[in-house]
């Protein structure tokens, strides 16, 4: 597929919370990628806006297709180390719209603005089904960083990638 031209990545406002719940719901828990478990996490949206910048990508008819939660530091970048950190958590593209350059758009706007801020690298962590991400996060440039792979409860690995800047 060829990305929409007319794709924007926009601050998130309160009047896309709910579709922001509802959508990284469908994907991540629907989709089988994280257990019913880490649901209210997932759905609690206002509470991810307070600690990160959250974005959205809308196609050219304002649809919301993506969001994700850029982390400039912070206890919410769970993985980051350092203060020349930054990160970024919940990516999650519409199904829809998968392949068709949405989640490389929010990926991207995070590498720009972690620049901006002054950082050294991004660094995510990821659930191990997620292989899909872990393509679109290799094609631009994240490679791994396995000795800070990690589980936040039993039975739950998560892989980590970093990107230098």
């Amino acid at each position: 597929m060829v990305a929409a031209p007319a794709l924007r990545i926009d601050p998130a406002t309160p009047e896309d919370h709910a579709r922001i719940a509802a959508l990284t719901l469908d994907v991540y828990v629907g989709g089988g990628l994280a257990s019913s478990g880490y649901a209210d996490e997932l759905a609690d949206v206002a509470g991810r806006a307070r600690v990160a910048e959250l974005l959205v990508a809308r196609d050219g008819a304002g649809r919301l297709v993506g969001s994700v939660a850029f982390v400039p530091g912070g206890d919410f970048g769970e993985v980051l180390e350092s203060d020349d950190e930054a990160g970024f958590r919940m990516l999650v593209v519409d199904p829809a719209a998968q392949g068709c350059g949405v989640g490389t758009a929010l990926v991207e706007e995070c590498l720009t603005r972690a620049r901006a801020a002054g950082k050294r690298r991004v660094v995510i962590s990821t659930g191990t089904r997620m292989t899909a991400a872990h393509r679109l996060y290799e094609r631009l440039g994240f490679t791994r960083l396995p000795e800070r792979d990690w589980s936040p409860v039993p039975g739950i690995d998560l892989v980590v990638y970093a990107h230098p800047l």
